[in-house]
């Protein structure tokens, strides 16, 4: 129903409202609302937001976006964890719509002591409502001068409109017809869940022996806790691992994903599921569940959380399978159906079919989950979301949050965007996108507008580089400077970012051409790697990942998602995106060419930096230490090879006079 003012579409607003928008602790995000009334009469509005216990807050202002709109906005900041609400109230603004009428007819002559009278009953009433330790006094003495018949008009107007009486007066309105809109609900969690770098490798990789003729020997969890200092050395704040369960023999892949293994390989770790146990078991060829808890433990004193990959699919010799057969899907000649993704078969996975016993899928899948939990770890990246039931995934992670609401999830869900989006809107913390396929300057700017815009309320970005499934042709073709201009894209442009091993090292050979598989992948045998020597020998991309994970640290501006700025430049082979916390602002200028060397004319929209169009100010830059002097239009270089970009933060000078804050 709508109020006396009316109030309409509020934003952010999930499915009607419906379901929570969603942000983290500290983070600033916008509402905005139609607000209108009939007339010439001024009205006003302000977004209160109300706590997980119920107390609601100082009241934000709200101010038309754009003058004639009626599209009103104002930035809010939860401060804590929890489940709360946002309302828009809209009002009329006596005091306003009495400034409007006196600017004219006083001026004119036009009944003059009426006017002023009305001013000061106004005046009067809304001084009424100001605390006396907040300026109660400079009303009312406003409203003494404004019935000074002594003194000229034009004083007694002025006093009404003296700096200090409107200040008193913006802090303390006098509202009147207070419209509401409806409470819409808001999830805050933790920082987390919308900020890290995350770094993903093979446990059973680290620490292997591969010699060829002979059986290979398995890296362990404590081999693997070995790697751990390095990956947080390089600014990573999550180790995300492969399912770490036992691996089933039926129809076991062998190297390059082979139907005829030898016998050596080692299979999938997608392919959960043998006699030792399932998705609740490790495999024996990593440890015990001790040695996960210690490789847990020295995650943790290393400032690093482990992420588990969810995969909820089986190999043919699961318990499951003959535990629960009707937890699959059976084909017309009895057999069970195996995964496909056309053109891709995985004839050693059985996927799950939930529409015969979805209750006690629901269950077994908490259990599984809360076994890991009680083991260290919150957060979950589940395998293919989109090809399970979405009510499914609802009832999941709702159980969970709702005693442990640090737990994340991330879903791996390269897919369509209906889907991607719905998953964000029922409860997945993060998403996977379409980042490795966007490397253009205009899909890029097109993509990360959506995802920085209407869709950052339900949907969190986790730019990942590169995965065991994903090496694309960008980084097959443009060699080193290809991976180190899509290391700075992620690690600037999305508050989350990930990198699958061998990233660092330019791992870059397909399966075959026209391929996005790596050959050899690291999905079907083990792969251990020298990383001492490589970094010894210059070859490892460490340092550059180390700097741009120790400026996202070091700038809140690189934290989140939803305030990034594009700059025009006369090149469509470089673009320039400044993004802005309070008063630390980044600017990044990319070469997107991998070949060639690009240079071109940088456009600065000046106030999106905090900055006057014609201030000039200097900058360095985060990558080489340099520092230059710039303004609204800037000379730019970038050489493939020797800095893949610009990364640059902003230092106000003393003539501009802190204009950045």
């Amino acid at each position: 129903m709508i109020g006396r003012i009316p109030v309409l579409d509020v934003r952010p607003a999930v499915d009607c409202g419906r379901r929570p928008a969603k942000a983290v602790v500290g983070e600033t995000f916008q509402v905005t609302a139609t607000v209108f009334r009939e007339g010439h009469d001024a009205v006003a509005a302000n977004v209160v937001l109300r706590d997980p216990a119920g107390r609601s807050g100082p009241w934000t202002p709200m101010r038309e976006l754009s003058p004639g709109t009626d599209r009103w906005g104002a930035f809010v900041t939860p401060t804590a964890e929890g489940r709360w609400t946002y309302t828009v109230e809209a009002w009329s603004d006596p005091v306003a719509t009495w400034r409007h009428v006196a600017e004219v007819k006083i001026p004119a002559g036009i009944d003059t002591e009426l006017v002023l009278a009305e001013g000061a009953l106004l005046h009067e009433r809304a001084a009424a409502g100001v605390p006396k330790s907040a300026g109660r006094a400079v009303v009312l003495a406003a409203v003494d001068v404004l019935r000074d018949t002594t003194r000229l008009a034009a004083d007694r107007h002025r006093a009404a409109l003296a700096p200090e009486v409107v200040a008193v007066l913006d802090r303390h309105p006098l509202r009147e017809l207070v419209s509401a809109s409806r409470p819409l609900p808001l999830h805050v969690e933790r920082e987390r869940a919308l900020f890290g770098s995350w770094y993903e490798f093979f446990p059973r990789s680290e620490g292997a022996v591969v010699t060829e003729g002979e059986p290979p020997r398995s890296g362990t969890f404590r081999t693997a806790a070995e790697r751990l200092p390095a990956v947080a050395a390089m600014g990573f704040d999550v180790v995300y691992l492969p399912p770490i369960h036992p691996i089933g023999t039926a129809f076991r892949k062998g190297r390059n994903n082979t139907l005829t293994p030898g016998p050596y390989d080692v299979g999938s770790p997608w392919a959960i599921g043998a006699p030792e146990g399932g998705h609740d078991a490790i495999h024996p060829d990593l440890g015990t569940l001790a040695d996960f808890d210690a490789f847990v433990a020295r995650a943790r004193e290393l400032r690093l959380e482990v992420a588990l990959d969810f995969a909820l699919q089986c190999s043919p010799d699961h318990p499951w399978v003959a535990k629960h057969p009707e937890w699959f899907a059976h084909r017309a000649d009895g057999t069970i159906a195996y995964a496909e993704n056309p053109p891709k078969k995985y004839q050693d996975i059985y996927p799950i079919a939930f529409d015969q016993d979805f209750d006690g899928l629901v269950r077994e899948t908490l259990r599984v989950l809360r076994h890991w939990m009680s083991h260290g770890v919150r957060i979950f990246r589940v395998d293919n979301p989109h090809t399970k039931p979405v009510v499914f995934w609802e009832k999941v992670i709702a159980d969970i949050n709702r005693t442990d609401p640090d737990v994340i999830f991330l879903a791996e869900a390269f897919t369509r965007p209906a889907m991607m989006n719905t998953l964000g809107q029922i409860g997945f913390q993060q998403s996977y996108t379409y980042f490795t396929w966007r490397n253009g300057k205009d899909e890029l700017t097109d993509y990360v507008r959506e995802l920085s815009g209407g869709t950052a309320a339900w949907m969190r970005p986790n730019f990942f580089v590169n995965t065991p499934d994903i090496l694309h042709a960008y980084l097959q073709n443009g060699g080193r400077p290809a991976f180190e201009t899509r290391a700075v894209l992620a690690a600037t442009l999305s508050p989350s970012w990930g990198v699958y091993a061998g990233f660092e090292l330019c791992e870059a050979t397909p399966a075959h051409p026209g391929s996005e598989e790596y050959l050899d992948s690291e999905k079907y045998e083990l792969r251990p790697r020298d990383w001492a020597a490589e970094e010894a020998a210059g070859r490892s991309l460490a340092p550059l990942i180390s700097t741009l994970n120790r400026l996202r640290r070091r700038h809140p501006a690189l934290q989140q998602l939803r305030d990034i700025t594009f700059h025009d430049v006369d090149n469509p082979a470089l673009m320039a995106y400044s993004k802005r916390r309070g008063g630390d602002v980044v600017l990044v200028v990319v070469n997107l060419d991998p070949f060639h060397t690009q240079e071109a004319t940088l456009s600065l929209n000046m106030p999106e930096l905090g900055l006057s169009w014609h201030e000039s100010f200097p900058v360095r830059d985060e990558l080489t230490g340099e520092t230059y002097h710039w303004g609204r239009d800037n000379y730019v270089r970038l050489e493939p090879g020797r800095a893949p970009a610009h990364i640059l933060s902003l230092r106000p000078s003393p003539s501009i006079g802190g204009s950045l804050s």
